[in-house]
């Protein structure tokens, strides 16, 4: 049996960031594998968990729930046939609904190959001052189906979040562990906690929400001698649109950040290439993490995420004029 913990939390809260920390602390005689989903179509997640060492499978494009659950099976046994993966972590997109998942991995189907762990909910309490996000059924429903739930970024509260979060734990945290962290920092003993919150798995609400259906089960590629690409998507209430560049692509390093610290959306990532290498660019809001390395990437990928209609046209072409070859 697979030991397997479903990684939860809404946009932007850290949960790659989590899985990366928890992959660079796993035991290193054990074989772990990531199911990773996105929103947005050109795989970002998994071009950040690439070098981790982990089996990867990824589900762009939607929520890996939908569709009677299949695509999300497919990648499921795809990992489990693959064999002897000692731990399995299911990291859902931030606007998917954990219920219909838990559901799928504790169906007798899956008793004999699913030792099914903690539920862990990597969430910013900043996020409660946002009433768009705190009345998210899908934000709601991350919280309330959780065994564990993960304050990150404590190094960016602030007395009135950190209020919010004292009082949302008060009406809503019952026996379960809470505990605050930074840049993801999760103890990986934390993953073999048994699963305790049966009651309010029961009480969740129903999967009511609607999206363009899933396009497969692979990331987004260039066809040959194809440039660059785009893609856009969009459901829940939010907006999406991906861009991926070909491996001769480089960009002006200090005109790509610039772009990324001022581009009118709410969420960005992206794994560039330019010419010092790579630069991984994560924003959520104002917050702004880039990170370096001196190896280039296969390609670049980049994916902005918006809670209203963007003009992605006008995005594109600044983005565009950023390119050195």
């Amino acid at each position: 049996m697979t030991k397997t913990n479903l990684i939860t939390g809404f946009l932007g809260s850290g949960k790659t960031t989590s899985i990366l920390h928890l992959l660079a602390h796993k035991p290193a005689d054990e074989k772990w594998a990531v199911l990773v989903n996105e929103f947005g179509e050109v795989g970002i997640d998994g071009a950040l968990l690439a070098d981790s060492g982990a089996l990867l499978k990824e589900i762009p494009g939607g929520c890996m729930c939908c569709v009677n659950g299949l695509p999300m099976q497919v990648g499921l046994n795809t990992l489990l046939r693959q064999g002897k993966t000692d731990r399995l972590l299911i990291e859902p997109t931030g606007l998917g609904h954990p219920k219909q998942i838990l559901d799928l991995l504790t169906a007798p189907v899956y008793e004999p190959w699913i030792d099914l762990r903690a539920t862990i909910c990597v969430m910013d309490p900043r996020q409660l001052l946002d009433e768009k996000i705190a009345s998210n059924e899908n934000f709601r429903d991350q919280l309330a189906a959780a065994d564990i739930i993960v304050s990150n970024k404590s190094d960016r509260t602030t007395p009135e979040s950190q209020q919010a979060m004292t009082d949302w734990w008060q009406q809503n945290g019952g026996e379960r562990q809470h505990l605050a962290t930074t840049q993801g920092n999760i103890d990986v003993a934390l993953l073999d906690t048994p699963r305790s919150n049966l009651a309010k798995l029961t009480a969740s609400a129903a999967h009511t929400h609607s999206h363009p259906s899933n396009k497969g089960l692979g990331a987004l590629s260039l066809p040959e001698h194809q440039r660059w690409r785009r893609s856009v998507n969009q459901g829940q209430g939010y907006h999406a649109c991906g861009w991926i560049f070909d491996a001769d692509t480089q960009f002006d390093t200090i005109g790509l950040l610039e772009w990324a610290r001022l581009a009118p959306v709410a969420r960005l990532k992206a794994v560039m290439r330019i010419s010092e290498g790579l630069v991984r660019i994560n924003r959520q809001g104002a917050d702004l993490h880039i990170e370096t390395q001196n190896v280039a990437p296969p390609d670049s990928r980049i994916e902005l995420i918006n809670d209203v209609e963007t003009d992605w046209n006008g995005l594109q072409s600044a983005l565009l004029k950023l390119r050195l070859g």
